[in-house]
């Protein structure tokens, strides 16, 4: 996985905050797991690793709707904060998932406005939904992409596998919480 990872940073490279090397990823999809929990699948722009992150089902929502573009007859939370920064002038210019810290997955949403870069702290789930409504880029940390899965197969085929997996796995079956 280690030279996996290494050799799509020679594509799609950015850096954190922290000068940190990150792979340009894009959402999948949706998908609810066995206990009926909701799943947000990235993966890499060649669709070799796929990233699956436990998220809330408000966020899923979100995130799908905007993936079918279906627009909800009065703004979604995520549509009023894109107006927000639209009105002040302030665009998202990346996403990045930075780190998982006991099965928790953080993120950093990157704005700029007035020449001035801004930084917030972010979920992961909220984040996407907010690059998917700004068509900001979704990138994830070395660190964490190593907790993503290789693909050997076309994504399609994939995809199959990891609705039957789904099916199947509970969050129990992980090393602490899941969120």
């Amino acid at each position: 996985m280690r030279f996996l990872t290494a050799k799509l940073f020679c594509y799609n490279k950015a850096q954190t905050k922290e000068g940190h090397l990150v792979v340009h990823m894009k959402v999948r999809g949706v998908a609810l797991d066995q206990q009926m929990n909701p799943v947000v699948l990235l993966v890499d722009q060649t669709e070799t690793l796929a990233l699956p992150i436990w998220i809330g089902q408000a966020e899923a929502t979100a995130i799908a709707m905007e993936l079918q573009g279906v627009k909800a007859p009065r703004p979604m939370t995520h549509d009023l904060l894109r107006s927000v920064l639209q009105t002040l002038a302030i665009s998202v210019t990346r996403i990045v998932v930075t780190e998982v810290k006991d099965s928790t997955y953080f993120a950093e949403i990157h704005l700029a406005g007035n020449g001035k870069p801004l930084i917030i702290d972010s979920r992961p789930s909220d984040a996407i939904a907010l690059a998917l409504r700004s068509e900001a880029p979704i990138f994830v940390a070395d660190n964490v992409a190593e907790q993503a899965i290789a693909l050997k197969k076309p994504l399609d085929e994939e995809m199959e596998e990891f609705r039957k997996f789904l099916e199947s796995v509970k969050p129990s079956d992980f090393k602490g919480p899941v969120h």
